[in-house]
């Protein structure tokens, strides 16, 4: 139920700086570590010796040892020593293809021939002194459909977020959805109106007026395998809304990188990059500190929604007209789930 000839967020670099870490990524148990020079690696959690999860272990000289007996094994999957004992001979356990980028270490759990660099989308807000990110990680019970169902129709923001981000404006502001290629954009676009709480503290933070009228916006962006990136923003009334010039307005970018653990469970990579006072380090931390609580508010209700959900297999969901970004967003996961399960067809290779 999710594609694997992908690339998805691992972990942080720092998680692997001391020690293996093991994670379940789209059903397979992998331990990430860094070799011997200083470059992440990722394995099978599986010691070739007596099984035990290699992520239990530690790392000496970037080598991965087996907390067990002692075994050695190096970044290609093969063992390398193991005291008093001869292990060379032993089948190499699988190893997966890793980019460290962006501030991020991704993983391609498919096929390894098909793991293109290429294939990473690219982060531009990642690259320059212009942008500053904070952000965190969140493991949360869902399907990771369930996740990007919600932040691809934003309207729940009134409901769930109702001290934060919500507004009224939500409900009486209709929205765009538009698939291009594999990507899938819903926007919303709000002119003339207050702005709640989370978008005044923004708005404070760059020196710009929190109590006059706002055009707010929110424009979503899916993209396979799991990726949801989110243009937000407000801008004084009658500067240009989205289009403003940037001493008028505050606007960043939701980052959202949805990592499936099992079929009902996720790695959620979330954060905030903007591109205003973007030196103030307070300001990025009471950014986090916000996001953080909203999106906890998220992670409550996509649990409670995955155990309902669990319980009544055979109820059918409604699909309405705000749920659109959600249902084009499945319809492309579901066209990339069917290509790569279908069988090569006779004399196709080659």
């Amino acid at each position: 139920m999710y594609a694997k000839n992908a690339w998805y967020v691992a972990c942080t670099p720092d998680e692997i700086d001391d020690k293996p870490l093991g994670r379940r990524i789209c059903g397979e148990s992998i331990v990430l570590y860094r070799g011997p020079d200083g470059k992440a690696a990722a394995l099978e959690d599986f010691c070739p010796h007596r099984g035990a999860p290699l992520s239990l272990g530690s790392v000496t000289e970037g080598k991965l040892v087996c907390g067990y007996h002692g075994l050695e094994m190096g970044c290609d999957g093969r063992a390398i020593a193991m005291p008093g004992q001869r292990v060379r001979g032993f089948p190499a356990i699988r190893a997966f293809p890793l980019i460290e980028r962006y501030g991020f270490v991704w993983i391609w759990p498919g096929e390894p021939a098909g793991a293109d660099p290429a294939r990473l989308h690219h982060l531009g807000w990642a690259e320059g002194p212009e942008w500053a990110y904070g952000g965190g990680i969140f493991h949360i019970a869902c399907d990771y459909r369930l996740m990007i169902d919600n932040l691809m129709d934003l309207s729940h923001e009134k409901y769930v977020h109702s001290t934060s981000i919500g507004q009224k404006e939500l409900d009486e502001t209709p929205t765009t959805t538009r698939v291009e290629g594999d990507t899938v954009v819903t926007s919303r676009f709000m002119d003339n109106i207050m702005p709640p709480s989370f978008w005044r503290m923004a708005l404070r933070g760059n020196h710009l007026a929190d109590d006059v009228p706002v055009d707010r916006w929110q424009i979503c962006r899916f993209t396979p395998p799991s990726h949801v990136l989110i243009e937000v923003g407000v801008a004084h009334a009658g500067k240009g809304g989205y289009d403003a010039d940037a001493q008028h307005k505050v606007s960043s970018i939701v980052v959202d990188f949805i990592t499936p653990e099992t079929e009902t469970s996720i790695w959620y990579f979330w954060g905030m990059a903007r591109n205003f006072n973007v030196h103030d380090k307070a300001l990025t931390a009471t950014i986090r500190e916000g996001q953080g609580k909203i999106f906890s508010e998220d992670l409550a209700i996509l649990e409670a929604q995955q155990r309902n959900l669990l319980a009544h297999p055979e109820r059918a969901l409604l699909k309405l007209n705000i749920d659109s970004g959600g249902v084009q967003s499945r319809r492309v996961l579901d066209r990339i789930l069917a290509d790569e399960q279908s069988p090569v067809p006779a004399g196709a290779a080659g």
